[in-house]
């Protein structure tokens, strides 16, 4: 695509992982992993699904990718999630040794980065804020249907 940047073309690709997610009723965050500029790894939230409340999208994400790569370490290796991690994800990312981390939206009340210390590994390289309007107008639409349907 002429004059979108590869971080942009990525998050296009998480972005409908979101949407695979809201249309299966769970929170609409999607995630992929990108190594040497090939997705070997997509994701979206199935906490509802898997009844696990591990299961958010950059966690399975990991998953599927050490899983192609045949390696528990993410070097050289970006996830692009549409949401920004809860600590709990950025934890899990610390330990895989992730590369490059970009995210869409802030989460304001459970994001790491609010937290105060430093959760991702020293090496981790960080970017926010990539293709944020989509992902909140797809998370803002998502919680106004369920409260319009009284969850």
């Amino acid at each position: 695509m002429l004059g979108v940047s590869t971080d942009e073309q990525y998050m296009r690709e998480a972005l409908k992982q979101a949407a695979y997610a809201a249309q299966e009723g769970e929170i609409p965050v999607g995630a992929v992993v990108v190594s040497r500029g090939r997705i070997i790894a997509r994701a979206y939230n199935q906490t509802e699904r898997l009844q696990d409340v591990t299961a958010h999208a950059e966690m399975l994400a990991i998953t599927a990718a050490a899983n192609c790569l045949g390696a528990k370490y993410l070097q050289d290796c970006t996830l692009y999630v549409t949401l920004e991690p809860c600590p709990m994800c950025a934890g899990a990312l610390y330990w895989s040794q992730l590369s490059r981390l970009v995210w869409g939206a802030p989460d304001e009340k459970r994001g790491f980065a609010r937290m105060g210390t430093p959760m991702l590994h020293p090496k981790t390289e960080l970017k926010e804020g990539v293709l944020a309007a989509e992902s909140v107008a797809l998370l803002n639409e998502f919680f106004l249907k369920l409260r319009k349907n009284g969850r």
